[in-house]
């Protein structure tokens, strides 16, 4: 599956595959792949789908890997997926794919917008002059999938001709003169389409000559083939392919009059000068206080489930440590953890229903014009955007950002945006100390992430990396009506991360934690203070003491660098207080160390400081350096130090919260 961003493809994808969905990375990079499973009559679809790219020229890395794919991975059909209100700019994916050789099915989408528009698609008619099945579809009500099958399974059992573009005499003769020279090459796959590759030479596409020495060819020859391309080639040929694309249109599409749209209107006051960046605020404030609003009752169900499990273990083992372990070690933090699971995956519905809405472009694009002031590009906010779900995804999608500059920096700044995995401190610590203003005051945090964000970025392009943004174009795709199926999925493809977690890495942790809390067993208090854990707390506390911290919340802070979901699940095994959320509560609202100010000091510190070991991860990966990720961790905790120490300090003096 291919096609431009923002077409419906991945709606389709979803109603074709449904939850038999695998979820990894492209071989070699951290580009998500998607692969998903479908059945029918005889046949079972083997569906990949590709990343969103306007061509295949492979000036960035979705556009080499879906190039590559069609190329190497030899799939049997293509089904491009088109915007129908935007027939022009879509089908020139499809010539690249027709010239490329690829069987191609068009799954014309949005069908229902065009019609809604006043336009029309004589279907049959763009069928007959693209010469490849054409299949009418609005993707998000599942209409068009039967026939889409159907076009499928005939087009897998015929063959289709290779596309080709006439171009000019002189394009024509230089491109017949370096398909002869590639005849003679021996090493290139037999089946290999040679006009394409020919021209991708004449283009002076700077990847050619890399997939040229794949093959062995010599570099002498490499360079007599690469010196036929002139400066002006490229547009020409681009110019012929619109030209190929008019003439199709002209006779398959009628377009409605320009008139002012439905988004149209909306975009007035979204994306006005001095009204859009307060309504963004605005959406993201009621955001939370939605979360706060709807997660509570469900956090309520989960902790009556784990306070009763655990007390049940802890009662019915006869053999006391071992009692301990399960109940107060893998139940209790465990419950501790996964009492957040509602609104975590609250805030993942909210951010997929704002991204199937078409909403969360306009918040990059109003937000453009303010980061470009701080040196960051205005595609950045979408990886900043995507860190509130996890900064993992948020880092690897930086891989759209076309200039390295701009793509380091958003990597470098992503992990103050604050993750899901924070959310739990979040939520614990402002709901048992500021009540009704909780959502408020989450909200405030996620404001100082990004504020923190991009005065690093302004810090980075003033020292490190010198220049300007590159320029900033985007798609503002139509405002849609977002279906309930789609966002739920989406909340789960991301959410269900969360989970894995908590049955893995934060299982391991929590057991850890259990043991260094109980050592050395016999005559010590669980989680006292002569206990291991203790011990390494204590060592660590002066560092931390001017910010309000004792050893209890050192420990959870430095456990959180496996993941930040054990600060809570930590707390919970070493304050007690029963095995419940509640329990829990009560135990650090009984504590003298816990009170309003040093809680928003730990919450400021968790916001700032180093990500946990997935995100250094994918920072080495993407950045290449374990400098600038070793920069990453340390700037970001000595960040977090001065802001905590602060807000601790300065509320100090004032009075606030002790």
């Amino acid at each position: 599956m291919a096609g431009n961003p923002n077409t419906g493809k991945s709606t389709l994808f979803n109603a074709l595959t449904g939850l038999k969905q695998k979820i990894g990375n492209w071989s070699g990079v951290t580009v998500e792949k998607k692969e998903g499973k479908r059945s029918f009559n005889n046949f079972e679809l083997s569906i990949t789908d590709l990343p969103g790219t306007y061509s295949l020229s492979a000036s960035s890395l979705d556009e080499q890997i879906a190039r590559d794919f069609i190329i190497n991975g030899n799939p049997e059909v293509v089904v491009q997926i088109v915007d129908a209100s935007n027939l022009e700019r879509n089908l020139y994916l499809t010539t690249m794919l027709r010239e490329l050789g690829a069987r191609v099915v068009i799954a014309l989408n949005m069908m229902d917008l065009l019609k809604k528009d006043g336009s029309s698609i004589d279907v049959q008619k763009l069928s007959t002059e693209l010469g490849i099945p054409v299949v009418p579809m609005i993707a998000n009500k599942k209409i068009g999938i039967d026939d889409l099958e159907k076009a499928i399974e005939s087009v897998y059992q015929e063959d289709q001709k290779p596309m080709g573009i006439k171009y000019s005499k002189e394009i024509e003769n230089a491109l017949s003169k370096i398909q002869k020279m590639l005849e003679t090459i021996p090493s290139i796959p037999s089946d290999f389409n040679l006009r394409w590759l020919a021209t991708q030479i004449l283009q002076n596409n700077s990847e050619i000559p890399t997939l040229l020495e794949r093959w062995n060819v010599k570099s002498e020859i490499v360079g007599e083939l690469t010196s036929f391309s002139k400066e002006d080639y490229e547009a020409e040929i681009i110019d012929s392919k619109y030209e190929y694309i008019s003439k199709v249109t002209s006779k398959a599409w009628k377009k409605a009059e320009t008139k002012v749209t439905r988004s149209d209107l909306i975009d007035r006051v979204v994306t006005h000068k001095w009204l859009g960046i307060p309504i963004f605020l605005m959406i993201m404030w009621g955001s939370f206080q939605f979360v706060f609003a709807i997660a509570v009752p469900f956090m309520e169900l989960v902790d009556m489930f784990f306070g009763w499990l655990a007390g049940l273990l802890v009662e019915s083992i006869q053999i006391e440590w071992l009692g301990s372990l399960l109940g107060d070690g893998i139940v209790g933090g465990l419950g501790a953890v996964l009492i957040f699971v509602p609104p975590i995956f609250t805030m993942f519905f909210i951010l997929s229903i704002l991204e199937d809405s078409g909403y969360l472009a306009r918040a990059a694009f109003v937000m453009d014009k303010l980061m470009v002031k701080f040196g960051l590009h205005g595609h950045s906010f979408i990886p900043m955007l995507l860190g509130f779900g996890c900064n993992v995804p948020a880092i690897m999608s930086t891989r759209s950002l076309k200039n390295n500059k701009d793509r380091m920096i958003t990597i470098l700044i992503n992990p103050f945006m604050s993750c899901g995995a924070r959310m739990p401190v979040f939520i614990l610590f402002a709901g048992l100390f500021f009540g009704a203003t909780a959502g408020t005051v989450i909200f405030a945090l996620y404001i100082l992430g990004i504020v923190v964000a991009i005065l690093t970025a302004f810090l980075l392009r003033k020292t490190f990396f010198k220049g300007t943004s590159a320029p900033f174009i985007m798609e503002l795709p139509p405002y849609h009506s977002p279906k309930l199926r789609s966002a739920t999925v989406a909340m789960w493809d991301k959410g269900k991360m969360y989970l894995k977690k908590a049955g893995t890495i934060i299982l391991i942790g929590v057991v850890f934690i259990w043991f260094l809390a109980a050592m050395p067993f016999g005559g010590v208090e669980y989680g006292g203070p002569d206990t291991w854990l203790a011990a390494v707390g204590t060592f660590f506390e002066p560092i931390f003491k001017p910010l309000g911290f004792d050893w209890r919340i050192v420990v959870a802070l430095i456990v959180g660098f496996v993941a930040k979901e054990l600060i809570v699940g930590s707390l919970g095994t070493i304050v007690g207080g029963g095995e419940s959320d509640e329990g829990i509560k009560s135990a650090i609202l009984a504590d003298g160390g816990f009170y309003a100010l040093n809680s928003l000091s730990l919450m400021v510190f968790t916001l700032l400081y180093f990500p946990c070991a997935a995100v250094v991860g994918v920072m080495r990966k993407e950045t290449g350096s374990w400098r600038w990720t070793i920069f990453t961790m340390v700037y970001s905790t000595v960040i977090a130090w001065l802001f905590a120490f602060a807000v601790f300090q300065i509320g100090s003096l004032m009075g606030f919260g002790l």
